[in-house]
């Protein structure tokens, strides 16, 4: 049974493979080939498009290229640039540390300042999935600033629009930005607009993690509308959600302004992942005004213990459930990770405020947590709704990763499957078809990704055929490390990636995809 990414009705047919092309779909019974799969009783479709992907800024490309907890969900391309931070263009060596958040950079060591270097470095590495990346806005502007949170000039904006166009004629997709974290909030509507602008104007895109998703989530969604207007350019808003019971009754008015947004003829989708577990780093527990100016302005404002008086008692008015939040990974202890604070608090016989700050202080503000902050009726509700992509806001692992002691997040190695296994044939939220629309043929059109999301002929070779009764999730927070099971086959550019069930090889079949190349780069 062939779902072909469109959206359109499941049909019985054959597919047949030649030279990492999909070169005829039809009854081909009488067709000779070098293999044949029997895939009697399973469903094949488009590999699947992870639109929201991190394996870049947590360093997994480098790290574990294998990219397996993706695979085993059926996933061949992945884009990364997310949230802001991207991996190029660097203005110079020490604008890495813009993704130090997520990744300790004293251990990383990398040869590209460019784009195109970086994307070459990619291409040699040889992943396991297809990556194509966005030029991240928190990157160029730490560049264009050198690493400054003052108010930013003409001229630095300048800057940034040549870094950005420079980086899209080499390869990149379009523009995101992660107005959540410190170096980008002070970024004003205007700045993102034109540099929006600049990103069409060579065909981008613009995805952004918005700059607030509590009680500020309408204003900051109707922001994302306004910089697309301005720029007419596709807007993509990243996972998009309400944090905070208290919030959960604005992501109807979320809704809302997207239908209108897209009435009024903006191009505009958002993505949207099965959980209602979320993750962030650390900092963002805090006061926004102690992050201003950055990291180390705020970890001198921590030590400081007049100031630190006024921060715990910003923070205690947040009421914050403090036993719903897991450290999930640091560079102090593995003891500490996989523990809630408010059990480290009552070890340590502090207030979990304080138990915050002095785990700030003694990672030097570097931390990972998660907590139980969503609606499963607002889940339940995005993923339904017609402008949604599913994606994992994840990166890819191994389960060796496990050895690490840092507590991952299930979604990156049981998103998609989950989307299958508890809406479509449990909760039967969503039909077949459209799961995998959302996962394929969606993205793919989003974000131009020319020959790719769709079983067509001529279109390249990125297939999966599951198990549409089994097929399921089985990474939780407690043990995350599990693969999804029920994914018989996942080809890659026309070669076998997992076959019946199991990873061929180490070899490694993903392509860098480039705008300024046709999409595709051998």
């Amino acid at each position: 049974m062939i779902i072909d990414g469109s959206g359109r009705p499941m049909y019985r047919s054959d597919i047949a493979i030649k030279e990492g092309r999909i070169a005829s779909i039809g009854d081909l019974a009488h067709t000779e080939a070098h293999r044949v799969i029997d895939a009697q009783g399973q469903y094949v479709a488009p590999g699947f498009i992870d639109v929201n992907n991190h394996s870049d800024t947590y360093w997994q490309l480098f790290t574990e290229p294998g990219m397996e907890s993706l695979l085993y969900q059926g996933v061949t391309t992945i884009i990364g640039g997310n949230s802001g931070a991207s991996l190029a263009p660097l203005a110079n060596p020490d604008i890495i540390r813009s993704i130090q958040k997520w990744t300790d950079v004293e251990k990383i060591n990398f040869n590209w300042l460019s784009m195109k270097d970086f994307l070459q470095e990619v291409r040699r590495r040889r992943l396991a999935v297809n990556f194509a990346t966005l030029v991240g806005h928190g990157t160029i502007r730490r560049g264009a600033m050198q690493d400054k949170t003052r108010t930013i000039t003409p001229d630095e904006i300048e800057v940034m629009q040549k870094m950005l166009k420079k980086s899209i004629k080499e390869g990149a997709i379009g523009l995101s930005t992660g107005l959540v974290y410190t170096h980008a909030r002070g970024a004003r509507t205007r700045e993102l607009a034109t540099l929006a602008r600049t990103a069409v104007s060579l065909g981008g895109v613009y995805a952004t993690y918005v700059r607030d998703e509590g009680e500020d989530l309408v204003k900051s969604v109707e922001e994302a509308i306004l910089v697309a207007r301005d720029a007419d350019i596709p807007l993509h808003v990243s996972h998009l959600k309400a944090v905070g019971k208290n919030n959960w009754h604005l992501m109807d008015e979320a809704f809302n302004l997207i239908e209108t947004a897209a009435l009024d003829e903006i191009n505009i989708t958002f993505d949207v992942y099965p959980y209602t577990t979320t993750g962030s780093v650390l900092y963002t527990l805090l006061p926004e005004w102690v992050t201003a100016e950055g990291r180390k302005m705020m970890l001198e404002r921590l030590k400081d213990p007049g100031v630190r008086n006024t921060v715990l008692r910003d923070m205690r008015q947040n009421e914050i459930d403090y036993s719903q939040i897991l450290i999930s990974s640091s560079h102090l202890s593995k003891m500490l990770s996989r523990r809630k604070i408010s059990d480290i608090a009552v070890l340590q016989g502090k207030p979990p405020e304080e138990t915050v700050l002095d785990f700030l202080i003694a990672s030097q503000g570097q931390a990972i947590v998660s907590f139980e902050a969503l609606s499963e009726k607002n889940v339940l509700k995005a993923i339904q709704h017609p402008f949604s992509i599913i994606s994992s806001n994840g990166a890819g692992y191994s389960i060796a990763h496990a050895k690490t002691g840092e507590l991952v997040h299930p979604r990156n190695f049981g998103t998609f499957p989950k989307v299958f296994s508890e809406y479509v044939r449990k909760q039967k939220a969503l039909s077949w078809e459209e799961a995998v629309h959302k996962m394929s043929g969606k993205p793919a059109v989003k974000f131009q990704l020319e020959e790719r999301g769709l079983l067509q002929q001529g279109y390249f070779a990125d297939i999966v055929v599951f198990q549409p009764e089994t097929i399921t999730d089985r990474a939780t927070m407690e043990d995350p490390y599990q693969y999804a099971t029920g994914m018989s086959f996942v080809i890659v550019n026309g070669s076998f990636a997992i076959e019946n069930g199991a990873l061929t090889s180490d070899e490694r079949y993903g392509v860098v995809l480039e705008k300024s190349k046709g999409w595709f780069e051998w």
